[in-house]
């Protein structure tokens, strides 16, 4: 069984998103139906995580994101990366992001946790 990367799924969603495809869609090849998401203290369910992505998908013109680590045992998922993003303002981001998950059975994302802070531009480790 495959499982969902939260790498494709930053692209799929934000960063290179494909012309004339609606975000459900998106969203529901990555993320199951019962889906949290946990950061910065906050959970979201699935519907308000939806509307976050939106709103975060209209702010951002352009972006990558670098993988560093990636593990997986049976459900358990986690991950490690940069990314940069360039916003409509013009300014930019750069934050390493930690992510640990349960997948569903269908390896969907069903509860996911990150943590993450800025780094430097040509900081990737």
């Amino acid at each position: 069984m495959s499982h969902a990367r939260i790498s494709e799924a930053l692209r799929a969603l934000v960063f290179e998103p494909e012309p004339a495809v609606e975000l459900r869609p998106i969203l529901d090849r990555y993320y199951a139906p019962d889906y949290t998401h946990r950061s910065d203290g906050k959970t979201l369910n699935r519907e308000e995580f939806a509307e976050m992505v939106a709103r975060t998908r209209s702010q951002i013109t352009g972006g990558t994101v670098t993988v560093l680590d990636e593990l997986r045992d049976g459900a358990a998922y986690a991950e490690r990366h940069v990314f940069r993003i360039t916003l409509a303002d013009g300014s930019t981001q750069h934050r390493e992001v930690a992510v640990f998950d349960t997948l569903a059975e269908d390896g969907r994302f069903r509860h996911l946790s990150e943590t993450g802070f800025s780094v430097g531009p040509d900081e990737t480790r």
